[in-house]
């Protein structure tokens, strides 16, 4: 590694003490936050992959695309690399381990949630909208950026499991329910706290559960995204 990637790591480490120590961050409780995240949106992939009738290996694939796949787009744009989902070995384990509890009790998740992949799916995005607007913010991305990066880490891997299952993306879909507007709205809480030194654990929580109410409100009430005046 030369000496101006390792300055430039060194220089990223110390604006992120800094951050901490400015706004009581809690680095475990943030890791801890979007590995859930991971662990969610593993089991919505998993789910569409049974439901679609894929077998072990297509099961495990789709569960770590859904998973890690927002996030390493986000990094790489971010120029953290090698991303979080290959430099941390939780990464790894967490999404395989939904992959197996979900081919091992697919049926009984099924039976208990009316809508799993949506639930689990609605989850992983209110979690990653809020840890990928941080992680952009940390990087001191602007304001807009930061916001996208975190709609980005919240959607990604959902894009990727739809188009991969054959199945149109929530995100463009004609009758979609909001999907994007949550995860934008709830980044957008996430930056405007960075920015004004108000932001710390517990907002990001806040934030993510609102994200997830909404998601599924919408859901529920079948509430959309305006569409051009005489559109189809």
């Amino acid at each position: 590694m030369s000496g101006s990637v390792w300055f430039s790591d060194t220089m990223i480490l110390g604006l992120l003490a800094q951050v901490d120590s400015a706004t009581g961050l809690d680095a475990t409780l943030e890791r801890s936050v979007d590995l859930v995240g991971v662990f969610f949106f593993a089991v919505s992939g998993g789910l569409l992959a049974v439901r679609k009738g894929f077998e072990l290996v297509g099961v495990v694939a789709l569960s770590l695309v859904t998973a890690l796949g927002g996030g390493i787009i986000r990094d790489l744009v971010l120029g953290a690399t090698p991303p979080t989902a290959f430099d941390d070995v939780l990464y790894l384990v967490v999404p395989l381990v939904a992959a197996v509890i979900v081919f091992v009790a697919h049926a009984s998740i099924e039976h208990r949630f009316a809508t799993p992949v949506q639930l689990f799916d609605a989850a992983g995005l209110g979690l990653f909208a809020v840890t990928g607007a941080v992680k952009a913010s940390a990087f001191e991305a602007n304001a807009v950026g930061a916001v996208l990066l975190g709609v980005v880490t919240a959607t990604g891997g959902g894009i990727i499991r739809d188009v991969l299952a054959n199945d149109p993306p929530h995100l463009f879909h004609p009758n979609s329910r909001l999907y994007a507007i949550p995860a934008a709205l709830g980044a957008t809480a996430i930056v405007i706290a960075w920015r004004n030194d108000f932001y710390s654990g517990g907002f990001a929580i806040a934030i993510a559960f609102v994200v997830f109410v909404v998601r599924l409100a919408a859901i529920r009430f079948g509430w959309r995204a305006p569409k051009p005046r005489g559109a189809a």
